[in-house]
């Protein structure tokens, strides 16, 4: 594995029973990477598990939150906490498994030529099971709009496995990222993309929960419709450095 120093950023709330698997999981495939999971206070005390978990594995930490504020800001406290502590490669996963931890190594190979890796469910194909039909749908065909009305030229620009170098999280403003729902991840990919740097995508194959309850709501799929006008507009004003 590189030398560089990574950190794996993990949301939770109520992933308790996955995220006890998980953990070591990800060791297997990354013995030195740091793994910090940003707690939105779960009823189901996740966070006092990986608590537990830290008194036996280096190197894990956790970032508790007064309550549940939606995955963009939990990832937005995530990217501070990291850029303070020097990480210089920073990734995004989720708690349920849908991330495979096997695909780790290929993200940190990939990196040393991108500055941004998107672990991509559409770079060849469709490749996401137990999806039903309609939320498949909803995904692959607001990937479509988020190239054609907001112009990013990415496959997969919702996916939430990736890896940052820490001088793209630097080049953005953090506190300016208003999205809070899985519209966080088209934000974000736009700002990097105006910013001219390197994107590249990994295939993966995305495998739906088998534990705990899908975050997905009506809300989030409204949220990420009206964004994608916004970018829309901003790119008119926002050139960027492409």
């Amino acid at each position: 594995m590189s030398q560089k120093k990574v950190l794996i950023i993990i949301p939770t709330y109520n992933e308790r029973e996955n995220i006890i698997i998980l953990i070591p999981e990800i060791r297997k495939k990354l013995p030195d990477a740091h793994i910090l999971v940003v707690d939105d206070s779960s009823p189901d005390g996740t966070s006092e598990c990986v608590k537990e978990l830290s008194k036996n594995i280096e190197n894990i930490f956790v970032l508790d939150r007064e309550k549940k504020q939606g995955l963009g800001r939990a990832y937005i406290s995530g990217f501070k906490w990291a850029l303070k502590r020097d990480y210089e490669l920073i990734f995004e996963m989720d708690a349920d498994f849908s991330h495979d931890p096997k695909y780790l190594p290929d993200f940190i190979n990939a990196a040393e030529k991108a500055d941004l890796v998107i672990g991509s469910r559409y770079i060849s194909g469709v490749n996401v099971i137990n999806w039903p039909m309609s939320r498949l749908l909803i995904s692959y065909f607001g990937n479509i709009g988020a190239r054609i009305v907001a112009g990013i030229p990415v496959k997969d620009c919702t996916s939430g496995f990736k890896c940052f170098h820490s001088k793209v999280l630097k080049s953005i403003n953090l506190n300016k990222v208003g999205s809070s729902g899985y519209s966080f991840q088209v934000e974000m990919n736009f700002y990097v993309w105006k910013q001219g740097f390197n994107i590249v995508e990994i295939p993966i194959i995305f495998t739906d929960r088998k534990i705990g309850e899908s975050k997905m709501s009506t809300k989030i799929v409204r949220e990420a419709l009206i964004l994608l006008w916004k970018l829309r507009l901003m790119s008119i004003f926002y050139p960027g450095k492409r």
